[in-house]
């Protein structure tokens, strides 16, 4: 069972994914940690990603895809894998789709977890973390008892940048011009499953459930 997860930013598809894999007992899998075991592992290919990410480009799609494949090869992934944040443009779904092909090998779900952007806009930009103590919070769906103030330690608690509504915003556009693209192509390839993004996260994982079977 090969399983590709997309959604936007903050849609939570990590969560979906890390549910999944712990139901069927197959490894997530994510281009960032393979980037990181490789790269610490000092492996040839690990180097070649370090280059680029020391000048702070993206790794190309080719590396990219080769250390994906070396993974894909072990052992553990002989029964199926979930693949998240990968691929996250077409020419990638596209190199993947025909790496896999050559083993006799396809993806067999894509799944979407669907939330609205103004949704996401909400969750993610009342997001709010403790500098001091890492204890998490949500305006509205997990507050602190005094507002602004840590539970744990009482710190005062901080909106990082990346949950700002401007920046939220950015990358919601950037996934829509880049990464919608790949409904399109899963759907076209008949392995396209939608789920309600916007339902309770154990609601959303009996969809995703139902249609793995």
């Amino acid at each position: 069972m090969k399983i590709v997860m997309l959604g936007a930013p903050g849609a939570g598809k990590g969560t979906q994914a890390a549910m999944i894999c712990e139901k069927y007992d197959i490894p997530h899998i994510s281009t960032g940690d393979i980037f990181r075991s490789n790269i610490k592992n000092g492996t040839e290919l690990g180097k070649k990603a370090k280059e680029y990410m020391d000048q702070g480009k993206l790794v190309p799609d080719e590396l990219t895809i080769q250390l994906l494949l070396d993974r894909v090869a072990k052992d553990d992934c002989k029964n199926g894998y979930v693949l998240d944040g990968f691929p996250r443009t077409i020419p990638q779904a596209q190199v993947l789709t025909e790496a896999l092909a050559k083993t006799g090998e396809k993806v067999d779900f894509a799944i979407n977890v669907d939330v609205p952007d103004e949704n996401i806009v909400h969750r993610m930009s009342g997001r709010r973390s403790c500098p001091k103590c890492g204890a998490s919070y949500h305006t509205t769906y997990i507050p602190p008892k005094r507002e602004g103030i840590c539970d744990v330690c009482g710190a005062e608690l901080i909106q990082r940048d990346d949950d700002k509504p401007e920046t939220v915003k950015n990358r919601l556009s950037v996934y829509h011009e880049q990464t919608q693209p790949l409904i399109d192509y899963y759907e076209k390839a008949g392995v396209l499953k939608t789920v309600d993004g916007t339902k309770d996260k154990d609601e959303v994982f009996g969809d995703i459930v139902a249609i793995l079977g």
